[in-house]
């Protein structure tokens, strides 16, 4: 389950960026047209940039990891970004959040059994 939930993220942290860049769009748009709340939407759309990338990295480093920190990190990364990042960022960091659960399960599993074959 580590493997999978690190793949699950690792799309959702793609698909974020994707989703943050569209923001920015939409923020440099309402901002050239000179709309209330623009600066208010890039700020979440480099939110949802940092916080995409940061999602991406650590669902790497989930893949290989043998203590459970990148896993928890990548599920406080996925509700920072759902709350920093805009309504399409969060959509997708729901995805990163289910990524990060299933890593910090699929950790425990993995500790759980070496501990079991060490006193074996």
């Amino acid at each position: 389950m580590k493997i999978a939930g690190g793949i699950i993220a690792i799309i959702a942290g793609l698909m974020g960026v994707v989703a943050a860049l569209i923001t920015l769009f939409m923020g440099g748009l309402g901002g050239a047209l000179e709309a209330d709340g623009a600066e208010t939407v890039v700020a979440l759309g480099w939110g949802g940039v940092f916080f995409s990338f940061l999602v991406i990295i650590l669902g790497a480093v989930s893949l290989a990891a043998k203590t459970l920190i990148p896993a928890i990190g990548l599920i406080v990364s996925s509700l920072l970004g759902a709350i920093l990042g805009g309504t399409l960022v969060a959509f997708c960091m729901i995805l990163a959040l289910v990524g990060g659960v299933l890593a910090t399960v699929g950790t425990k599993r993995l500790e759980s059994t070496a501990t079991t074959a060490t006193e074996s």
